[in-house]
């Protein structure tokens, strides 16, 4: 493969979505007005894409040497001139420096791929006031959501998707042609009302992982206040002990596992409760409430969240022995050993255990980062539905099984043991139980025959109390109808 093809894009020139009306628009004259970094990345692509691209600026001669060279850099109303499609690329702001083209413009497609600082910052989009300066143009809203560096690497390196918009056909026809042939993806959004929304995507902040993010800081908070006062304040109150070093390590790292294990915990239990839905309501279209159909939709970012804390916990956990705390507490136990003259301080029981769950945590953090990865949409998209759900529904389970595994086997005997209640509080990972435990517990009851397959009845159109028309034959040959309850 030559130089040249290695720049092109990956998706080269076939049609949109089996479009036969679309073909491929490569040689047209393509314009650009501005010569800012999105406007020489446009022009890079555009280029790179077969298209000729003459670029109108204020100051051809200082620009000049900004674009490639195959792009041909002149005045804005030269550029303007020679191309009927015309990218606006300079700030809303600026739109007004462009009134004296207004004759050179009627007629022209120009795409405007601006974007504001903030969220519905003016009550009109850009697009719509671009086409209110300009009304004998036709305005299509595209290429904002699409980066500059995306625009330079190709679609490889970045969203494939182009939205747009705009009230003419024919303008968005041309505009998701251009689109096409650049390597991207065109995506009608529908008439011009929708540039608002589009303008507003790119300045949202991980718009679906908030609620995620702000529930794993609660817990974090919730399980650091409680292990702060089991592991610090009531050392210092009972034995005016000052254990206040164990906060940066120790109480973390005692955290952070109590938050991966309810996040993974919380990812299946809106499966349990849609399930105990469908069952009592009988009806698989009975539509759920608000707060558990946006807990649905966000069980992948909880997952994540999960993988994530449990990932921090395991490099805790091996910095623990690094810690000079660590160092003087074991020179301190060899002391006293020392004049107490133990030989053999060798405990078979504390030592299995620790080999268990050391052993089985490995194991759970393994299948939490298959989990994780299979969640990516580029490792996602390669695997069938049946693979996927595999993976993220029983392997997942079975991953919430052995994490509460290691928590048992951390926790051993030590519920019944009196002096690890600090305050009348009981150890935190007997808290950290009650949700998994629950989930686990009616993951087995769903698995019992005779739930399963009344699940699966309504999961598949089956509803209680349904009526269903059937066909007898009569003693004389004849055919009568009549109708039964689906739940007989």
């Amino acid at each position: 493969m030559s130089g040249g093809d290695m720049a092109k894009p990956l998706l080269g020139h076939g049609s949109m979505d089996g479009d036969p009306s679309i073909t491929p628009a490569a040689g047209r004259t393509i314009g650009v007005l501005g010569s800012g970094d999105f406007a020489r990345s446009l022009a890079i692509r555009l280029v790179c894409s077969g298209f000729k691209v003459v670029v109108g600026s204020r100051n051809p001669k200082r620009k000049a040497g900004l674009f490639p060279s195959a792009a041909e850099v002149t005045f804005q109303a030269d550029a303007v001139k020679k191309a009927d499609v015309i990218f606006v690329a300079v700030f809303r702001e600026h739109y007004s420096t462009l009134c004296d083209l207004a004759d050179v413009l009627a007629g022209k497609i120009l795409v405007d791929v601006s974007n504001n600082t903030e969220i519905n910052h003016h009550k009109e989009s850009n697009a719509e006031y671009l086409a209110s300066l300009f009304p004998a143009c036709t305005v299509v809203k595209g290429f904002n959501v699409v980066s500059a560096w995306t625009l330079q690497s190709g679609a490889r390196d970045g969203n494939k998707q182009v939205l747009i918009c705009s009230n003419s056909q024919e303008a968005k026809r041309t505009v998701a042609e251009i689109a096409q042939v650049m390597g991207f993806t065109p995506v009608d959004m529908g008439c011009m009302s929708s540039a608002s929304e589009i303008e507003n995507i790119p300045l949202r902040l991980l718009p679906a992982w908030k609620i995620p993010i702000f529930l794993a800081l609660g817990l974090f908070l919730c399980f650091f206040t409680y292990n702060l006062i089991r592991q610090v304040i009531h050392p210092y109150i009972r034995e005016q002990k000052n254990k206040l070093y164990k906060i940066p390590i120790e109480v973390v790292n005692t955290t952070l596992p109590c938050v991966a294990y309810v996040m993974l915990s919380l990812v299946y239990l809106p499966g349990v409760l849609a399930a105990c839905s469908q069952l009592y309501y009988g009806t698989k279209y009975r539509r759920f409430p608000d707060w558990l159909d946006q807990w649905l939709q966000h069980r992948k970012q909880i997952g994540l969240l999960s993988f994530f804390c449990a990932a921090l916990h395991a490099v805790y956990s091996l910095c623990l022995p690094m810690r000079r705390s660590h160092r003087y507490q074991l020179i301190e136990m060899a002391v006293k050993q020392a004049m107490e003259k133990k030989m053999n301080i060798w405990v078979e029981e504390e030592v299995w255990r620790m080999e268990i769950y050391i052993s089985v945590g490995i194991i759970a953090l393994g299948l939490l980062s298959l989990l994780a990865i299979t969640s990516l949409p580029s490792i996602a998209n390669s695997l069938n539905w049946r693979e996927f759900s595999f993976i993220q529904s029983t392997l997942g389970f079975v991953a919430l099984v052995i994490s509460t595994l290691h928590t048992l086997t951390y926790g051993w005997s030590r519920a019944f043991d009196e002096n690890q209640y600090k305050f009348y509080l009981p150890p935190t990972y007997t808290l950290t139980l009650l949700v998994p435990c629950t989930v686990i517990l009616a993951k087995v009851i769903f698995s019992l025959p005779c739930i399963q397959q009344r699940l699966l009845r309504i999961r598949r159109g089956w509803e209680k109390g349904r009526y269903v028309k059937f066909v007898l034959p009569s003693a004389t040959g004849e055919y009568s109808s009549g109708e039964t309850s689906s739940n007989v």
